[in-house]
């Protein structure tokens, strides 16, 4: 599993290097952001933060507690949506089977940061389905009721290719990636940092509330 990661790590993952370039004239589309071609279904009544990511990328446990801090202080139009991706490669399909597992049963909030944890820190080796029952019991979770629910066909396993289409039609290449109103993907090179990364979501989600209060007139 380690050397899996290491390998893929090289190949997906955006490194966020260098200082947060500041632009007084605010975030540019072809710089900070792509606008989608054909945006993804955004709910009306809010605001949809997007995160692509993978359990298994060493660049999403680094950000996870930033984003979480961050989306804790979001106000009531906005909301944060995780989306795991597989990138069609059957151990993250299983990170991803976990994910919506965990959210089924209402344990994403709680145990997010331990499957982080428990890959790149503890070096679990979540390679069979048996090894990750194994660990969610751990865990404090009932073996049936989580086993059940990883592999059930119906409410888990049809997940895990709608997200990576999902994240196919948002052009997702390496994570993490945020889209914004599901139409603005991130730039995360151009955002140089964390920080930079969410000073820019904040000001495009000031663009889209803009947006939806003209259309709304």
């Amino acid at each position: 599993m380690i050397s899996l990661l290491r390998v893929v790590s090289g190949l997906l993952f955006v490194t966020f290097i260098g200082a947060t370039a500041a632009y007084a004239d605010g975030p540019q589309p072809g710089r900070d952001y792509t606008v989608l071609e054909r945006p993804l279904a955004s709910p009306k009544d809010q605001i949809e933060i997007i995160e692509f990511f993978s359990y298994g990328c060493p660049h999403c446990k680094e950000f996870h507690p930033v984003l979480d801090a961050w989306a804790a202080t979001l106000p009531k139009d906005v909301t944060l949506r995780r989306v795991p991706v597989s990138f069609n490669r059957p151990p993250w399909a299983r990170l991803s089977r976990l994910y919506f597992t965990l959210d089924a049963l209402g344990e994403a909030p709680r145990l997010n940061s331990a499957v982080f944890a428990a890959l790149h820190e503890e070096r679990v080796a979540m390679n069979s389905d048996e090894a990750v029952v194994d660990w969610a019991v751990k865990k404090g979770l009932d073996r049936k009721k989580f086993n059940d629910m990883f592999t059930s066909f119906s409410m888990v396993q049809t997940l895990v290719p709608r997200a990576d289409q999902e994240a196919a039609s948002a052009g997702i290449r390496g994570v993490p990636s945020l889209v914004v109103d599901g139409k603005y993907l991130l730039n995360n090179e151009a955002a140089g940092s964390y920080a930079g990364l969410l000073s820019t979501t904040d000001k495009l989600i000031a663009k889209a509330r803009a947006e939806r209060k003209k259309k709304s007139k």
